[in-house]
């Protein structure tokens, strides 16, 4: 089996569903925590699992980095060697294109770069890009695409969009007859008719879900929500949508509003590293004085041990004295945060009351 979605329940635009591959049932609106290299940073991998994560990401760029894709496939692929085994999604690298402009050159045939970590030559090209995919053995894999930053004029939106439409057509030969499942990447920067053309372009090839990337790359919520309004009609009701790296609780409260199904960030993990914690009653600095004697735990409405076990106290002497055990238990707070708030989307669309829970949600995170 490579990919099933089923829509259980819907309301308004809203979907509550699953997307289930051969590794399991990933129940949506998901929320995949990021394991760029092959871990979710400072989180076990049964931990990851005890939040209600059903699926994570993995990055392509990184991983054929350090330790090899090659490598990892004699080791028995991605999922054996991080003892993980649900679904894993993973990026092609197409937004390390964009991230790494200074380190590397884009032509039609694929992407030369330098290696960030040790400055050795690199080609990703979207027939090398799904063969690491494939290697890895992620069940859901991404075609290879350009990331449009933003701002970019209409000419560079258009260029980078028909890039990526020829780079979606050859992942999608050289994916072949893979037993797992291929997403095509909507892109197009800000403009309607890019976005609406690529959108056509991507189902005439025909993928088991479709992505919109390009977003979240500094155009801000308003205009991403705009984008949103203009993409999702034109995507098919009856495949799973992907928005890639978002984001806030906000972002996706507001996303899934509109029809989004999968989303991914590293916000809750990379914030838990720095001191900042999701809760029931807003976003929290633990590195804030206020805090160094109030005994009260870090959010009395989660039943993340991470977050009911420990005052904010504590967790703010972690953090200070750069202990361990503070980050690692800040990004199990957050992450356990953001699966129970997707668990609570999915319960209020089934509920057929989603947009009450989403103002009164909106308006206890103070958003």
């Amino acid at each position: 089996m490579k990919l099933l979605y089923k829509i259980s329940a819907v309301d308004g635009l809203a979907r509550s569903g699953t997307v289930t591959v051969s590794r399991g049932e990933i129940r949506t609106p998901a929320f995949m925590p990021v394991g760029t290299a092959a871990t979710v940073k400072a989180m076990f991998p049964q931990t990851v699992e005890s939040t209600g994560a059903d699926i994570i990401l993995g990055n392509t760029y990184h991983l054929m980095l350090r330790p090899g894709a090659e490598r990892l496939a004699k080791l028995g692929g991605l999922h054996q060697f991080m003892n993980w085994g649900k679904p894993i999604l993973t990026d092609s690298g197409g937004y390390q294109v964009m991230s790494l402009s200074k380190l590397r050159k884009i032509t039609e045939h694929g992407v030369t770069f330098q290696s960030h970590i040790d400055g050795l030559s690199y080609e990703l090209t979207p027939e090398r890009s799904i063969e690491i995919q494939e290697l890895l053995g992620s069940d859901i894999q991404m075609v290879f695409d350009e990331c449009t930053p933003y701002p970019c004029t209409f000419s560079e939106a258009q260029s980078s969009l028909e890039l990526s439409m020829r780079w979606a057509e050859r992942s999608k030969i050289a994916f072949g007859n893979s037993s797992h499942a291929l997403f095509g990447i909507v892109q197009g920067s800000v403009f309607p008719d890019q976005r609406a053309l690529s959108a056509e372009i991507l189902k005439e090839i025909a993928f088991d879900g479709y992505a919109i990337g390009g977003l979240a790359v500094g155009e801000g919520q308003e205009m991403m929500l705009k984008v949103l309004d203009e993409t999702i009609p034109s995507l098919p009701w009856d495949s799973p949508r992907y928005l890639m790296g978002v984001g806030t609780p906000e972002d996706i409260i507001k996303s899934v509003m509109r029809g989004v199904d999968m989303f991914d960030c590293v916000m809750p993990t990379r914030s838990g590293r720095h001191g900042q914690a999701f809760t029931w009653n807003g976003r929290m600095n633990l590195l804030n004085a206020k805090y160094s004697d109030d005994l009260s735990p870090l959010d009395e409405g989660s039943d993340c041990p991470a977050a009911n076990s420990y005052s904010r106290a504590y967790l703010h002497h972690l953090i200070k004295s750069r202990e361990y055990l503070g980050a690692m238990l800040l990004t199990w707070a957050n992450v356990h945060f953001y699966q129970d708030l997707m668990k609570n989307l999915r319960q209020a669309i089934s509920d057929g009351k989603f947009q009450e829970f989403a103002q009164i949600t909106l308006n206890r995170l103070k958003l």
